[in-house]
This record gives structure tokens, sequence and C-alpha cells, in this order.
């Protein structure tokens, strides 16, 4: 499997960046680059002794290659659903999106209760070539950008969907058709990302975003993993 990186898209975002005098950087976002695609070793930040600025040490799990059955069942649509991430940097709150995105949000929530995201990271911390924001990725049973459930949802993204701060989505490879999702996502740290509609909507960070801040502030490697681990200790889904 490629590796699941914002590459197609974050091309796009080099064209604007080039267009804007911006010196050309090495594309590693979940739109793909062949760097980012043939990247398969772990970062060296799960042995990292100290936690990053803000955040306590923490060791990220890598539970390998995961074949779990796809989910049969749908979250009410009438009902608020939310999923809860604690992690070593603070909680994070994902209002999930379950009326314009039933599917993608109904497969999250059945991770988190099967314990699929307890002991993953944040694997990626990416920004634009101006050095500003992009995106914080997590939810890959591997740590290497290439893991995933075993299975995948497909759902297209709202025609009119804007990747602005904290919205969430499932990331893909450029070879995917649009919306297709398994297990990883990604918080949006850009105030716009200016990505086209081709990743599934999960929802919007409703509380945390101090803690989507200190993740994305957490210095990295030149391969876009933090040099400390960002960890989700352990993911629940509160209902109402």
């Amino acid at each position: 499997m490629m590796r699941r990186t914002l590459a197609i898209a974050f091309a796009l975002v080099l064209l604007l960046a080039a267009g804007c005098g911006k010196a050309s950087k090495k594309n590693t976002s979940k739109t793909t680059s062949t760097a980012a695609a043939t990247t398969t070793t772990t970062s060296t930040a799960a042995q990292a002794p100290s936690g990053g600025s803000g955040c306590s040490t923490a060791k990220p799990k890598n539970k390998g290659a995961q074949h779990l059955s796809k989910p049969t069942t749908l979250l009410p649509r009438d009902k608020p659903v939310t999923l809860v991430l604690q992690t070593n940097c603070g909680e994070i709150d994902i209002a999930l999106d379950v009326k314009r995105a039933p599917r993608t949000a109904s497969s999250v929530a059945y991770l988190a209760r099967k314990g699929f995201y307890d002991g993953l990271s944040f694997h990626r911390i990416a920004k634009l070539p101006t050095g500003t924001d992009f995106v914080i990725q997590g939810g890959d049973p591997t740590g290497t950008g290439n893991g995933g459930p075993g299975y995948s949802v497909h759902e297209r993204a709202p025609a009119n969907l804007q990747y602005t701060r904290g919205v969430v989505a499932m990331a893909k490879t450029e070879i995917e058709p649009s919306g297709t999702s398994g297990s990883q996502f990604f918080i949006v740290t850009a105030q716009d990302a200016g990505l086209p509609a081709d990743y599934a909507l999960l929802g919007k960070v409703s509380k945390g975003d101090d803690v989507v801040s200190k993740i994305a502030a957490q210095p990295t490697d030149a391969s876009e993993h933090p040099t400390h681990p960002v960890v989700i200790a352990k993911a629940t889904i509160r209902n109402g």
C-alpha cells in the first residue's frame, strides 16, 4: 500500500506557493510525491527519551498490519456523537458529522470502540512551503503512513467542503478514488488548506484547539515525523 499522505492535493499547494515566489519543498504530504510514497521506515521518534514542548513523554504502539471486518451499521443521524482523543499533549474532541458523512463517522466510531486508536500516534506534522501550519495526521496502526484497518469506506466529501482550520477529514493515497478512507485522519491546522474536496469528511474539532496548536508546534524530522512522539493514549466515543 502506498503511503497515505496528502500528495496530489499538496502538489496543488506547491504550485500556488511557487506562484508566490517561494522555493519548492520536498512533498511529503497526504497528497503523494514519489519520496512520500516510498517512505516506509518508522521515525526515530519512538526512541525519543523525553516529551516535546508542553507534552508528556509517551511511546506509541506499533500494532502492525490489521485485518478488521468492515462495520455494517450506521450511527443514528439525529444524535450528536463526539470522538474524544486523550493524547499526551492534552484532549481533543471531534464532533463527528454524522449527517453529512454517516459512513465515515460510523467507521471511525466503530474503530474507536474497538480500541483501534489506543496507543497510536500522530505520525505526521506537516507545514506549507511558507512554513505555516498545514495538517497533523494520525490513526496509522504501523506508524509509517502506510497502515489502515484492513478495509476501506467510500463516501465523497460534500462538494462545497472547505478544509479550514479544525476540519477533520480522512487521508487517502493519490491513486484511491475521492472519498476513500481507512483509519488515518488529519486535522487541518492551516486557516485554509486549499485542498480539493477529495478527502472524506469526518467532523470538526469542538474542543482542544489549543492542543491541536501544541501538536502542530512540535519539532519534526525531514520526513515530517515528530521528533518526540505524540500519542493517542485513549480514543472514546461520547454520545449526546
